[in-house]
C-alpha cells in the first residue's frame, strides 16, 4: 500500500483520461460490466473526480489515501492499474532498446497477431507501438482482397508486407485469415483453403530461411468473455465500429471456428514456426506477457541490464501443445 502511495500526483494523472485538470475514475462496476464501460455513458453517473489542484495540495501518502477513500474510491483498483502501468512502461523501455538493435543489426522481425474477435489483438499491437520509431516499424491490418489480388497466389499481398531490413512489422490478421475466418465464412473454396495448409510451412520455412523473424501469437478467450466483449462495444459510441457482421456471427459459429483453429495449429505449429497462445481474457497481463515473450525471444543488446523480468508468465504465454486444452 505505501508503494502505490508514494507514486506522485503526476502518476496518477495518467492512469485515465483527464480534462480540464479534472481526474476521471470509474465507478466500482459488477462482475458483469467492464472498465472501460464508462465511455457509453455520462461521466457524472458514473465516476468520481480528482481535480489537479486536489492532487496539488496533498503533502504525504497519508493526506492522499484519505482523499481517495473520501471520494468513495477503489483504492485495490487504483493500485493494480499503477502496478500495470509502471510495469508497461518499463517493457516499453526494453521495447525502444529492441527495436534500436534491429536498426543497427538489419535484423526483420514479424510478429503475427491472430486471435478470435475482439480477442484484444489491436489493443496488444497499440501498447506495443506506442513508443517505437514509426520510420522502422509498421502495423499491417489489410482489407478484404481486390479483384486483382483474388487473381494473385494468396501470399503475394502479404509478402509485400514483410519486414525489410531494421524493421519491425505486426500483422493485425496475417495470411492465416485463410486457415480459419475464411473457410468458416465461406470466403474460400475447400481446394483453396487445402493448398494453403500445405504451402504455408514451406512458405513460413523459406521467411526463417532468409533470416526473417517470425512470431506467431494466437489470443485465446472464452465464449463468455467474448459475448461480454461485443456488449460492450456495441454500448459504446467509440467501439461500434469495431463491429462487424462476421462479429454477429461469431457466437453462434463458435464451434467451427474451434475445429478450424484446432485444425490450423496442428498443420502449421513447426519448430521454426511455433504457434504461441496468450490466454487473453485479462487483457493487461496478455499484453505484458506477449510483449515480455517477444523480448525474451530476441538477443537485443542491453537485454540483461533492464528494470524488469523478461520471462513471460506460463500461466498467460504457452507455446502450442497437441494434448493441451485452450480457453477457446
Amino acid at each position: 500500500m505505501q508503494d502505490m502511495m508514494n507514486n506522485s500526483a503526476s502518476v496518477v494523472l495518467n492512469l485515465e483520461e483527464h480534462e480540464n485538470g479534472a481526474m476521471v475514475f470509474p465507478r466500482e462496476t459488477t462482475p458483469g460490466e467492464h472498465e472501460n464501460s464508462v465511455a457509453a455513458v455520462p461521466t457524472s453517473d458514473t465516476a468520481q473526480i480528482l481535480t489537479q489542484a486536489e492532487l496539488t495540495r496533498l503533502k504525504s501518502p497519508k493526506q492522499l489515501l484519505e482523499l481517495l477513500q473520501a471520494k468513495a474510491l477503489d483504492v485495490g483498483k487504483i493500485k493494480s492499474r499503477l502496478d500495470y502501468e509502471t510495469e508497461l512502461k518499463k517493457l516499453q523501455i526494453e521495447l525502444v532498446k529492441m527495436q534500436r538493435w534491429v536498426q543497427e543489426k538489419n535484423k526483420r522481425v514479424a510478429i503475427l497477431v491472430e486471435g478470435r474477435d475482439a480477442a484484444g489483438k489491436g489493443g496488444t499491437i497499440r501498447r506495443f507501438a506506442t513508443h517505437l520509431n514509426p520510420r522502422a516499424m509498421r502495423v499491417v491490418a489489410l482489407p478484404v482482397p481486390t479483384e486483382e489480388e483474388r487473381g494473385q497466389w494468396y501470399f503475394q499481398r502479404y509478402i509485400k508486407q514483410l519486414p525489410n531490413r531494421g524493421e519491425v512489422v505486426f500483422f493485425d490478421r496475417s495470411w492465416y485469415n485463410r486457415a480459419v475466418v475464411e473457410p468458416v465464412n465461406g470466403f474460400c473454396t475447400q481446394e483453396q483453403y487445402e493448398r494453403f495448409l500445405r504451402q504455408v510451412p514451406e512458405f513460413e520455412h523459406m521467411l526463417f530461411e532468409d533470416g526473417i523473424t517470425l512470431i506467431k501469437f494466437w489470443f485465446s478467450i472464452s465464449k463468455e468473455e467474448q459475448v461480454r466483449r461485443f456488449r460492450i462495444r456495441a454500448k459504446n459510441p467509440l467501439k461500434q465500429w469495431k463491429l462487424s457482421p462476421i462479429d454477429g456471427k461469431a457466437q453462434k459459429l463458435w464451434d467451427t471456428y474451434t475445429k478450424y483453429k484446432e485444425l490450423m495449429f496442428s498443420r502449421t505449429h513447426t519448430t521454426f514456426s511455433p504457434w504461441v497462445i496468450v490466454k487473453a481474457n485479462n487483457k493487461r497481463k496478455a499484453r505484458l506477457e506477449s510483449m515480455r515473450y517477444v523480448l525474451s525471444l530476441l538477443d537485443y543488446e542491453g537485454r540483461d541490464t533492464g528494470e524488469i523480468s523478461l520471462y513471460p508468465d506460463p500461466n498467460i504465454v504457452t507455446r502450442y501443445q497437441r494434448s493441451a486444452s485452450n480457453l477457446d
